[in-house]
């Protein structure tokens, strides 16, 4: 099949309910699920288990249901993963089901991805009623290199993306159906749900397609009004019940919230998970400096950028073009919802000047092939050259600065897109060949996010900052460091005290920029000291923790290892209030906890993990387990 005739073909009218398709759109769309699938899944143990934080939840999820409930880092029950637990459901069932592995952690978040990008195909094509554009939308899903590595990765992105792409589909169809009530409340629930997978980060696309469905949806104000009403409650309803929940049940029977100050769930969506990423008052790494073009920059441009010159063109002349449409025309509603969705969240995370990961930009991705998808189809059935032919010229060039940010990576590949990228401008401008040009225009901006997907599937991901693509030149990441090589470090002291430096640099890592601490759940490529794990092993079962360390990293890192629950004091950072002094030395005179393992790279921040940390040297005796500091806790020094 010709790629042209991708854009050639014709459906039903946009908006009508299951516009027809040509005879080849079914096994085209069954090969592009068919390839993501295999890009998501290939070679997905090489991951390992991925950010050993959140597969320690999800571990602790498949052995107690109260630990699956809450979202505990550890079957003990001592402490909450900083976000709402959706993601971690998933991935703990699937760890119940079918034991701990890469595999079980990994593959529902692939086939995450495999059903965003079938979502973006079927709101493409509702939208413009054609089967190409819809496709070409869906390939530039799939090989956006950022969102080939979240769905091959257990943070909890994969499902906040899957959640809210349905949501845009519900939406769309809400715009141009007789059931509008019913998709418009589902697209509500949806963004509620998504809520309980990464909190605040869900409610970006809220203004948007709240302003959309009031602006574009068929009937009376009142009645749309009524409608956005009613998606209002299935929001509230989706979202809330579980923070009502852990908000009403009694404090001392279940974990501490993990990144509040004061156990509680709200504090956690509107603080650290909330007003902190936004003002910087939350210490933390950094992926680019804030600022309008921090999405064209070397840290995150080759992550989510390729086609985003591209989108931006489509939005705009897409408007133009369907700005005489009356008030309900899809085309235009589709370049809304799309549209809104990827100005409100690009401007959030561009201007954003607190803890930022470069992988924070997947939320991007769906908008951005929606978009392209939908400016090519309308372009080509226009027939504007002009628009397509600079669409095409601008994201070869862009394409080139991207590849040239990776000079050791492929070095002919950029000079091939830059060329072939404006021989198929100048052809659809001038030339007679305009199919060929239009598919040399294809290749030419899919050949280099292709490229940097195939290297991230090619190369393992592990730890809380991973990042697609091959190395680039030029970036600004805090706390940025080499990929892999990674070792074990030694422990630091029990009060907290750190194993780096002051002025920025931490063994194995190059320097940072100095803003805040590295926090103790940072990880790397750590390992666990198999002597340590054959020290803790000896009659785990009898404890409610075989272990207590400071900081998530190593108590995740000994939780996988030994299968059993590893207390992180002061939760992630190391710096949650959780637990104190007293608390802990109750659960030590009850025999509740068997050894403590020196923090490693976590520091105590002078809080109740240093005071822990402190008692713990100043009342046990200290050994020395290949480099690593612990404490028998059923031992008091005499």
């Amino acid at each position: 099949m010709p790629v042209t005739s991708l854009l050639d073909a014709p459906a039903a009218p946009a908006g009508t309910p299951g516009p027809a398709r040509p005879r080849w759109a079914r096994p085209a769309l069954a090969a592009l699920l068919a390839a993501t699938a295999v890009l998501h899944l290939w070679g997905l143990s090489a991951n390992g288990y991925g950010n050993e934080f959140y597969a320690a939840a999800a571990q602790a999820g498949s052995q107690s249901w109260k630990a699956f409930f809450f979202g505990s880092l550890d079957a003990g029950n001592s402490i909450t993963v900083d976000k709402t637990p959706a993601s971690l459901w998933v991935m703990g069932l699937s760890v119940r089901l079918f034991g701990l592995s890469s595999w079980s952690l990994l593959v529902p978040q692939a086939l995450m991805g495999v059903a965003t990008v079938a979502l973006v195909v079927a709101a493409v094509r509702r939208t413009v009623g054609r089967a190409g554009p819809a496709l070409l939308a869906g390939a530039a899903m799939a090989l956006t290199p950022v969102a080939v590595l979240m769905f091959r990765f257990d943070n909890p992105d994969a499902l906040l993306v899957l959640l809210l792409t349905a949501a845009g589909y519900a939406l769309v169809r809400a715009l141009g159906s007789p059931w509008a009530l019913r998709w418009v409340v589902l697209a509500g629930a949806l963004v509620g749900t998504a809520f309980l997978a990464k909190m605040l980060q869900a409610f970006l696309v809220l203004p948007g397609f709240a302003l959309v469905y009031l602006v574009v949806a068929p009937g009376p104000v009142r009645r749309r009004l009524g409608h956005l009403l009613a998606a209002g409650a299935a929001l509230l309803v989706a979202g809330g019940w579980w923070v009502a929940v852990v908000q009403l049940w009694p404090a001392g029977s279940r974990p501490y919230v993990g990144g509040s100050t004061d156990d509680s769930v709200l504090e956690l969506a509107l603080g650290y998970n909330g007003l902190d990423r936004l003002d910087g008052s939350g210490a933390g790494p950094r992926s680019g400096d804030p600022g309008l073009l921090r999405m064209f920059g070397a840290d995150l441009g080759g992550q989510v950028a390729w086609l985003l010159p591209a989108a931006i063109i489509a939005l705009v002349a897409g408007l133009v073009w369907t700005a005489r449409r009356p008030r309900t025309d899809q085309v235009r509603a589709g370049l809304l919802v799309w549209g809104s969705w990827l100005v409100v969240t690009a401007l959030v995370l561009s201007l954003m000047s607190g803890t930022f990961h470069g992988y924070y930009t997947v939320a991007m991705a769906p908008a951005v092939a929606a978009l392209v998808g939908i400016g090519a189809g309308l372009a080509w059935q226009r027939g504007a050259r002009v628009v397509l032919a600079a669409t095409a010229a601008v994201t070869a060039v862009w394409a080139w600065v991207l590849l040239g940010r990776s000079a050791d990576f492929l070095p002919w590949l950029r000079w091939a897109v830059l060329v072939l990228g404006l021989a198929a401008a100048v052809g659809l401008v001038i030339g007679r060949l305009r199919r060929l040009a239009a598919a040399v225009a294809v290749v030419a901006v899919l050949a280099g996010p292709t490229a940097y997907a195939v290297q991230t599937v090619a190369t393992s991901h592990t730890g809380s900052m991973p990042t697609a693509g091959p190395t680039v030149a030029g970036g600004t990441s805090a706390f940025a460091g080499p990929r892999g090589g990674g070792t074990r470090p030694s422990s630091g002291s029990p009060g907290g005290v750190p194993s780096g430096s002051d002025d920025g640099q931490f063994p194995g890592g190059q320097a940072t920029t100095g803003r805040g601490d590295r926090p103790a759940g940072a990880g790397g490529d750590r390992t666990a000291s198999a002597d340590v794990v054959a020290l803790l092993e000896p009659g785990a079962g009898s404890y409610r923790w075989v272990a207590a360390t400071i900081g998530s990293q190593t108590a995740a890192l000994y939780q996988l290892a030994t299968g059993d629950p590893v207390m992180a004091i002061g939760g992630f950072s190391g710096r949650d209030p959780s637990p104190t002094l007293a608390q802990f030395q109750a659960w030590v005179a009850a025999g509740d906890v068997h050894w403590f393992i020196g923090d490693g790279t976590g520091r105590g921040g002078g809080g109740p993990a240093s005071r822990i940390g402190q008692w713990v040297a100043a009342t046990f005796t200290a050994q020395t387990v290949d480099g690593e500091t612990v404490y028998d806790l059923t031992s008091p020094a005499s």
